[in-house]
């Protein structure tokens, strides 16, 4: 590729006045030593937050056509998303997001399950232009989604077709894919 494409990692926290560092933030820093992808990191604890960082992001941010890769870190139920003990629905999020997406991979860590119909899927891409979004049908805490998200992330470096990604990703991590239920949408 002739460019690197760039992450914006939005982590939900209970409060975030309370500075901590995450596992999700700890990978990341790894992450650009070993590869040099880097990465923009935020946290956010209400709807409000999520978003005044999308804001910051979309109009304040010279670099934003290279970010390829929005990761969402955030607690929540089949398909919605919670934050601050409120639930909002990828709906609802897909108009937050609206047209402002152009050509990027929403992707969820599996803090909450990503389970989309076709028709839900299609509706989501097309009220934000995402190229694509992507995450995993079982949430488990047991079963963190960080390292195989990092693996994900340094593909987008190598590769940009989608099918290509996601088949490779299955080739060298399969167990890890089947036991998390990785899934893309596009």
């Amino acid at each position: 590729m002739d460019q690197e494409h760039l992450i914006f990692c939005l982590e939900a926290v209970s409060d975030i006045e309370i500075t901590t560092t995450t596992e999700v933030l700890e990978s990341l820093e790894k992450m650009a030593l070993a590869t040099g992808i880097d990465s923009i990191y935020k946290t956010c604890d209400s709807i409000e937050g999520l978003e005044e960082s999308l804001g910051i992001l979309l109009y304040e941010d010279n670099n934003f056509q290279d970010y390829e890769i929005i990761y969402l870190v955030m607690p929540g139920e089949e398909n919605n998303i919670c934050l601050n003990n409120y639930y909002y629905s990828l709906e609802e999020i897909a108009e937050l997001f609206e047209g402002k997406m152009k050509g990027k991979i929403i992707h969820f860590a599996n803090a909450k399950p990503l389970d989309l119909t076709n028709d839900e899927a299609q509706y989501f891409l097309d009220i934000t232009g995402a190229r694509a979004i992507s995450g995993y049908g079982n949430a488990s805490a047991k079963a963190n989604s960080v390292q195989l998200d990092m693996v994900f992330f340094s593909l987008f470096q190598e590769e940009d077709d989608l099918e290509e990604i996601v088949e490779t990703l299955h080739k060298k991590y399969y167990t890890v894919c089947k036991v998390l239920d990785f899934r893309m949408y596009y």
